[in-house]
């Protein structure tokens, strides 16, 4: 291009495209090649995300890029054009994942309506379960294992359908780890071991799920006693069922808040004007690292004095305090999104708990019992305990925290580690799940005891740990079975919306109803309502897993208060206090 812009100034317009704006034309061919400003040669290639991908062709069944079946990678290395290809492709696949989620856009725009119904549908039958609770409870609890059972079954048998359907296919047999990532999912539920490593999963939740039955079958009396004494509670403050409203209503501001401080943060850190620095790739210079101006920096005395040097991008102004702490202040915004969302939770199972007391204590029931009694527990919580709602959260964020910079340690280290050093990390993310399990646990009770006597949460978390392990046994007992009957009613929700969600956008309810026809992946909106109903089956029985601990919280605390006797009545009702401690009590004053 030198030797013909002599002739023709043409070329070197041409050329001077794929150089430095530092490149001039009256520089000689070797100079322009020393200083790398511009390439040694020139391929044809392709845009991609404003990028240069090489355009491949072949010649006579021969890859080649321009011709050529090799070239140099920059590094002085001779490169094969299909390694060039593999490593193309690998970029394409990015260019996938961008289409698939245009695609999945498309489905939530297409299917919102019936995403909606599938979530009011959720809620109502969250509702009703535990409306139906407080009259049929033992009765309600077969029906959650049958029909969780029934669920599961159904889950099974389909799989095992699908791939008998596909032994025909000679294709059906290929590995998933074979074809690799795919921008159509469909392409993954065409092979049969897709199909069958679900049943067998499916499979194995169905044989826990009946073992665990046939363990706990005499022990299941205890929690259906407790569920119906919750199933009263609620039904005499049945506000208590709105209040996860307001609890979502909270953790979305606190999400919302997080995430646009996190991308205001990345926003600044890539504020100003750009910044051009001395950069030699050899040896030393007097000159490096200085402050440069690319446009002016061929006629200095820098390329002289340092040969070689070149004045290249480096960051944006503002290189000050902020941006060397940039990382620090967004661990920062993290720790206070987990310290908030740990507040929120904090608050509701305080005001739930200070609710459910005011039943429990009253000796008449429902004529003791206050009015709005949910508003004022919220009320006595955010006024007199929000210091220790934010000590407990505190500290339940800060093992969060830790947990966290585990994960990023490991995988900033990941290629540099051994053996023992994945040892060591197994064994510390096994203790921080385990102390945070039981931080969570003694929380969840300190919260309990403060709605119960007011006190802080440092005396609270003492009295309900001496409480809870002098009643060890009923803990094992109450807590355990409720939380597991309390889960198969979540599962069954979500299993209900889910089969009905499964018939409706794969079109086999196309003569009850018309769903969707558009779909590009049916699973989109299906996980979606399978995700979105658990988590409102969480919601509303999270309410009652509250309740349950609650009263069984004051039981303790009422058993070892009062004897039964007509100075110091029980204020436990007598079924209740029968089951659990296997006696009768004594004479009481209060009517059930």
């Amino acid at each position: 291009m030198q030797f013909l812009n002599k002739e023709d100034k043409s070329h070197w317009e041409y050329y001077r495209q794929f150089c430095k704006a530092t490149a001039r034309p009256a520089k000689s061919l070797s100079d322009l090649l020393t200083h790398g400003d511009c390439p040694p040669a020139v391929y044809p290639s392709r845009p991609f995300l404003q990028r240069c991908l090489p355009d491949f062709s072949t010649i006579n069944g021969v890859l080649t890029v321009g011709s050529r079946m090799q070239i140099e990678d920059g590094t002085g290395r001779t490169r094969n054009i299909v390694e060039l290809r593999e490593a193309a492709m690998g970029i394409s696949k990015i260019f996938d994942a961008r289409t698939i989620g245009l695609k999945v856009f498309e489905d939530y725009a297409t299917s919102w309506k019936w995403i909606l119904i599938g979530l009011t549908i959720a809620m109502a039958l969250s509702w009703s379960f535990l409306i139906l609770l407080r009259f049929i409870a033992g009765f309600l609890f077969w029906v959650f294992m049958f029909g969780v059972l029934g669920i599961i079954g159904y889950g099974i048998w389909y799989c095992y359908q699908e791939y008998y359907g596909l032994e025909q296919k000679p294709q059906s047999t290929i590995l998933i780890y074979d074809i690799g990532v795919q921008s159509s999912i469909n392409m993954f539920f065409q092979l049969k071991q897709t199909w069958f490593s679900m049943m067998i999963v499916l499979s194995v939740i169905e044989a826990i799920l009946i073992i665990v039955l046939i363990f706990l079958r005499n022990r299941i009396r205890v929690a259906i006693v407790m569920l119906k004494e919750g199933s009263k509670a609620i039904g005499y403050i049945p506000s208590t069922l709105m209040y996860p409203i307001l609890t979502f209503i909270l953790l979305s501001i606190c999400i919302s808040y997080w995430a646009v401080t996190a991308v205001l943060f990345s926003f600044l850190a890539t504020s100003g004007v750009p910044i051009f620095k001395v950069m030699v790739p050899e040896g030393k210079c007097i000159y490096e690292d200085e402050t440069c101006d690319p446009d002016i920096f061929p006629e200095t005395n820098i390329p002289k004095v340092c040969p070689g040097a070149s004045c290249n991008f480096a960051s944006y102004s503002g290189n000050n305090e902020y941006h060397n702490y940039i990382m620090t202040f967004q661990m920062y915004n993290l720790f206070a999104f987990l310290w908030l969302i740990n507040f929120v939770i904090a608050l509701g199972q305080c005001t739930l708990a200070g609710a459910f007391a005011s039943y429990y204590w009253a000796m008449r029931k429902p004529q003791d019992i206050p009015k709005y009694p949910l508003f004022i527990a919220f009320g006595r919580a955010v006024r007199y305990h929000t210091g220790s709602l934010a000590f407990g959260s505190l500290i339940l964020a800060s093992v969060q925290m830790f947990k966290v910079i585990l994960e990023y340690l490991d995988r900033r280290l990941k290629k540099a580690q051994n053996s023992v050093s994945k040892f060591l990390q197994c064994c510390l993310r096994c203790c921080f799940w385990c102390l945070e399990k039981m931080v969570k646990f003694l929380n969840r009770n300190a919260y309990i005891m403060i709605a119960l006597y007011g006190k802080n949460f440092c005396e609270s978390t003492k009295d309900a740990f001496y409480l809870l392990m002098r009643n060890i046994l009923k803990v094992a007992v109450t807590d355990e079975v409720t939380h597991f009957v309390l889960l198969l009613g979540k599962i069954l929700v979500t299993g209900i919306v889910g089969i009905l969600a499964f018939l409706l956008f794969t079109e086999r309810l196309e003569r009850i109803v018309e769903g969707p026809t558009t779909l590009n992946y049916y699973w989109v909106p299906f996980l979606t309502l399978v995700v979105g109903s658990y988590l409102i089956a969480h919601g509303c029985f999270s309410v009652y897993s509250m309740c349950v601990e609650t009263i069984f919280v004051c039981f303790c605390e009422d058993v070892e208060r009062n004897d039964g006797s007509a100075e110091k009545p029980y204020f436990v009702t007598p079924s209740l206090h029968r089951i659990l401690t296997k006696k009768r009590p004594g004479p009481q004053r209060q009517t059930e």
